[in-house]
């Protein structure tokens, strides 16, 4: 009963991997308004080490339509200002040598499109995620009624798996609609 339960407890983490991965990836698509998320695949060279921006600067956003950044060392301002520059966010920064300013410009039509469309090929790669969960974890199951487990056990196994998947699926397309409605609010 004990390897019945182990399967069961491994595809529901392997689906809250892929859930909380899902979540993740969302939160660096910018929808329009400031979020410091956007920047958390900036690197800055610092002291001969490459590391994540929020690691020598602070970032806020004071309003909905900009992030700040305020370097810890004023040496840092152009490397930083640099990296933002040579990252993929798509944002020129403005920097008065104090600190380091980024305008989120609104989103076009077009572009809320694309971004809606990125959100629902992450979400289709969760789904995946979870689905594969599912086989494995029903995989592992045949495998335990063959080495001696009860099928009844097993067939309760494969209800209890597929009753997680069912909840993980539904979640996965509750935070896909939730930042779909993000982006496409104007």
């Amino acid at each position: 009963m004990s390897t019945i339960k182990n399967v069961i407890d491994q595809a529901e983490e392997k689906m809250l991997h892929s859930l909380t991965y899902l979540e993740e990836s969302l939160s660096r698509i910018r929808a329009g308004k400031a979020n410091v998320h956007i920047l958390d695949n900036v690197k800055v060279e610092y002291y001969g080490s490459i590391v994540p921006l929020s690691n020598v600067a602070t970032i806020s956003t004071p309003d909905a339509k900009t992030i700040s950044i305020l370097a810890w060392e004023k040496p840092m301002m152009k490397v930083i200002e640099k990296a933002i520059q040579d990252s993929d966010v798509g944002i020129t920064p403005e920097n008065n040598g104090e600190i380091i300013r980024l305008g989120i410009p609104p989103l076009t039509e077009e572009r809320r499109k694309q971004l809606a469309k990125q959100s629902g090929a992450e979400a289709e790669n969760a789904k995946i995620g979870i689905r594969n969960a599912r086989r494995d974890a029903i995989e592992a199951s045949k495998k335990a009624v063959k080495g001696g487990v009860s099928e009844d056990e097993g067939k309760e196994t494969e209800i209890a798996v597929q009753k997680i998947h069912d909840k993980y699926m539904k979640k996965v397309e509750e935070v896909l609609a939730a930042k779909e409605k993000e982006i496409m609010t104007v």
